[in-house]
């Protein structure tokens, strides 16, 4: 359980922990190459821990040191997989299972329970390959095809799942990749540097991807950027206790979008580097801001959303919020605000209102998945008084030490049990 005691504006210099949405294709990607891979910057986040010991039980050579994650290809036996089951991202382990043994088979995956999320694009991208894909109740397996022949994809959607499923089935079965309509967000462009670095061709054009994997892949060291989603919770943070503080270690580009919402709502973010800096002392008039999660590379991450909706609980205006990519969040998310006091007008399963400002109460609220958690621990440093947050395992999914960050720019909070 985390404790809160809202109120006090937070002021300082905090440094984000590395990105879980960009370590975990990174991991996958590591075990597709035929040299070992040394990753720099992975968060001691529950999810990235449990792909690392999926690799380990995939069959793929991993040495820890304090520095850095050494990846190695997959040679040995396949072991027990079951924890594919605890997170979304473990069907990012078939293409390097396909390399290594010709079949993969994984349980259903798992992950924040925030509605209907298929995988039936990835399905269908391995099928292109001329994979054949078969399910039952327990899970699915993929079968490597033969084919060596160039591979035309073309997404109905820009989905990240997708595209990294593609990029990295065409590194171990060495086959040319057009891709239409691909994702290009901060994550997905992450691995694409990553596979350039060690020697895959990949152009990025007109809303098309070509991959080009080579023989001459060579030693690598890949380094994971911050998380840009624990960035803008703290810094959403600042600006509802109307703080001063600077937050450090995530590329400025990987911000742009958010920090477009929050000047709509009142606050000016400064972005240099890997530097923003935050005073919300004196917020401006806020605008109306629609902010509706998307996957185009300058959309907004609807991974944000949840926090730019609890930061305009304490503004005035009426404001928009959607999130029709993960279709199930609003359903978690806010019965629990309406516990703080917020009132919220859902106008549709995936999408809401609220008018602000508003005065938020003490409460005692439950974590359902990681970005509810997160939003959840910003309501409470929005009122005066203490609030008690349970399920805090779901946070830790996600950002291993959230409250140890907040606590560094002065948050009174502190995590039990």
């Amino acid at each position: 359980m985390i404790t809160v005691h809202g109120g006090p504006p937070l002021h300082g210099t905090v440094a984000v922990e590395g990105s879980k949405n960009a370590s975990l294709p990174l991991l996958a990607a590591a075990a597709c190459v035929p040299q070992q891979v040394a990753i720099t910057g992975l968060p001691g986040s529950a999810d990235v821990l449990t792909m690392l010991s999926l690799l380990k039980s995939a069959g793929a050579e991993i040495s820890l040191t304090p520095e850095a994650a050494l990846i190695g290809a997959i040679t040995e036996p396949v072991g027990d997989l079951a924890d594919a089951a605890e997170i979304r991202a473990s069907y990012y382990l078939i293409p390097a299972m396909l390399a290594a043994h010709g079949r993969a088979r994984l349980p259903w995956p798992g992950g924040c329970s925030i509605g209907a999320r298929g995988i039936e694009l990835l399905f269908a991208v391995y099928e292109a390959f001329g994979d054949l894909v078969t399910q039952d109740e327990d899970g699915y397996e993929v079968t490597a095809g033969r084919r060596s022949d160039p591979v035309h994809v073309e997404l109905p959607f820009p989905s990240r799942g997708a595209t990294i499923a593609a990029v990295l089935r065409a590194v171990v079965s060495r086959r040319v990749l057009v891709l239409r309509n691909p994702n290009r967000t901060a994550e997905t462009l992450t691995l694409v540097g990553a596979l350039r670095h060690s020697g895959v061709q990949i152009d990025i054009h007109e809303g098309e991807m070509r991959v080009v994997p080579t023989g001459l892949l060579h030693t690598a060291s890949w380094r994971v950027p911050g998380d840009k989603v624990e960035a803008g919770t703290l810094l959403s943070a600042i600006a509802i206790t109307r703080g001063a503080a600077t937050v450090t270690g995530v590329p400025a580009e990987h911000l742009a979008a958010y920090s477009k919402a929050m000047d709509t709502l009142g606050f000016a973010i400064e972005l240099d580097g890997q530097t923003a800096r935050l005073s919300a002392s004196r917020p401006y008039r806020a605008g109306r801001l629609a902010a509706i999660g998307s996957l185009e590379p300058d959309g907004l991450d609807a991974d944000f959303e949840p926090a730019l909706l609890v930061t305009a609980l304490s503004m005035g205006g009426t404001h928009r919020f959607g999130d029709s990519i993960n279709p199930g969040r609003h359903g978690n998310l806010i019965p629990e605000l309406t516990r703080f006091g917020a009132r919220i007008t859902e106008l549709s399963p995936t999408l809401c209102e609220v008018t602000g400002p508003q005065r938020l109460h003490p409460t005692i609220a439950s974590a359902t998945d990681i970005r509810t958690g997160t939003a959840l621990v910003l309501a409470a440093l929005g009122t005066v008084g203490e609030s008690n947050i349970t399920g805090t395992d779901q946070i830790k999914r996600g950002h291993p030490d959230l409250v140890g960050a907040l606590a560094v720019l002065g948050a009174k909070i502190q995590e039990e049990g």
